[in-house]
């Protein structure tokens, strides 16, 4: 961290650019890229990477300078994989070359990022993917493979990946992390139509997608040590992300009790107000938990939230759908589209209801992560584990 920086260097250099770069006569596009020169993306980030190698906390700072000046934003619902999970991770785990090359497209939003991870046989037990990566002659990886429940791919220009480069060693260390073009021939998605009438989520078919080595990420073998970073940084920003008093699922219960009294039960207010307690705990814990990032990346503690925000998001939609009675049960469009946006919130009850279904698989299940909660933050014995030093090519599947 860069002692010389400090709150009121940080307001000068945003109203520097705001001075240099009026964001009512400024593209929108070419404000983003000035902001990021400024340093002011991500001020916690290194001098020439959009940052100022400043505490992150003084952010906030910035942000309301520029929230103030009406400036434009980078629209970071519509490309949160990069910001929250591929960006650390490149920062952590990247070339110099690399950091140059991806991080300011990502943070303008010029390109958007997906994560291919998951598989059909390799969800909750993600080590035991079976995507295959094999180095041919030139150097490069030729990767075939299956990826499933994939976030924005059908938008995405480049992807976060993790493979199978050695079957023969056990499956949490025969794995490599790549960023993967998603313009190659090889590459083909599908869309997963969801219970919600949306297609979201993405199949995705790699065949014979070649991957230049200088697109690889930690060294070869050691990319579930790097994919850590991703899933911890996913956990925090789908649980932890900062929002204002009944933000979030409470805010339209909530609004619906104040605007119709007639609906109202003894029962339902009393559910109601347990839930509005617990989600403003959740926030506050939340606000905690980002401030300890300041010291460092993102611990288990990710996992806490993020399991919090799934439980927390059906209780309330559950009790949102009941207070409406008859009209909980109507449902505005089962139109199939393939939006740009992950909205938990977005239109109407029935949507809430339906979409928060999800919130306990994606980011990883819950019963994954009472796992990680319970080993690495309550530190209770870990679960037995008979395919520890087995080699993937032997497990049974």
């Amino acid at each position: 961290m860069s002692p010389a920086v400090d709150a009121a260097e940080v307001r000068r250099r945003t109203r520097e650019l705001l001075a240099a770069h009026p964001p009512a006569t400024t593209g929108r596009t070419d404000f983003l890229k000035a902001r990021f020169d400024a340093g002011l993306a991500w001020v916690h980030y290194p001098v020439g990477l959009g940052g100022l190698d400043a505490p992150r906390s003084l952010q906030q700072v910035a942000d309301a300078e520029l929230a103030a000046a009406d400036a434009p934003d980078n629209d970071p619902r519509r490309i949160g994989i990069g910001l929250g999970m591929a960006a650390p991770t490149i920062l952590g785990f990247g070339t110099d070359e690399q950091k140059r090359r991806f991080l300011r497209p990502l943070w303008v939003g010029e390109e958007v990022w997906c994560q291919l991870f998951s598989e059909p046989g390799a969800g909750s037990d993600l080590a035991a993917l079976a995507t295959r990566a094999v180095r041919d002659g030139t150097g490069d990886w030729i990767v075939d493979g299956q990826k499933v429940w994939t976030s924005s791919a059908h938008l995405a220009r480049w992807a976060i990946l993790i493979a199978r480069t050695d079957p023969d060693l056990p499956k949490h260390r025969g794995i490599s992390y790549f960023i993967c073009d998603m313009t190659d021939p090889g590459v083909e998605v599908r869309p997963l139509r969801q219970i919600t009438g949306e297609a979201e989520f993405n199949e995705v078919f790699l065949t014979g997608v070649r991957i230049p080595d200088s697109h690889r990420l930690g060294p070869v073998g050691e990319g579930w040590k790097v994919a850590q970073t991703t899933l911890m940084n996913e956990r925090v920003s789908i649980g932890g992300s900062r929002i204002p008093r009944e933000g979030g699922m409470i805010g339209p219960v909530a609004k619906t009790w104040r605007e119709r009294p007639e609906l109202r039960t003894p029962d339902t207010h009393q559910r109601l107000l347990t839930l509005w307690v617990e989600a403003e705990v959740a926030r506050l814990t939340g606000e905690r938990l980002r401030q300890q990032l300041v010291a460092g990346q993102p611990g288990p503690e990710g996992s806490g939230m993020k399991l919090a925000f799934a439980r927390l998001n059906q209780e309330i939609s559950g009790l949102e759908v009941e207070l409406l009675g008859d009209e909980g049960l109507l449902y505005s469009d089962w139109t199939m589209v393939r939006p740009e946006l992950v909205d938990f919130t977005g239109r109407d009850a029935g949507y809430r209801y339906l979409r928060s279904k999800g919130n306990s698989i994606e980011g990883g299940t819950s019963e994954v992560l009472l796992n990680i909660v319970a080993e690495r933050v309550l530190g209770l014995p870990a679960e037995p584990r008979n395919d520890k030093d087995v080699a993937w090519k032997d497990l049974s599947r």
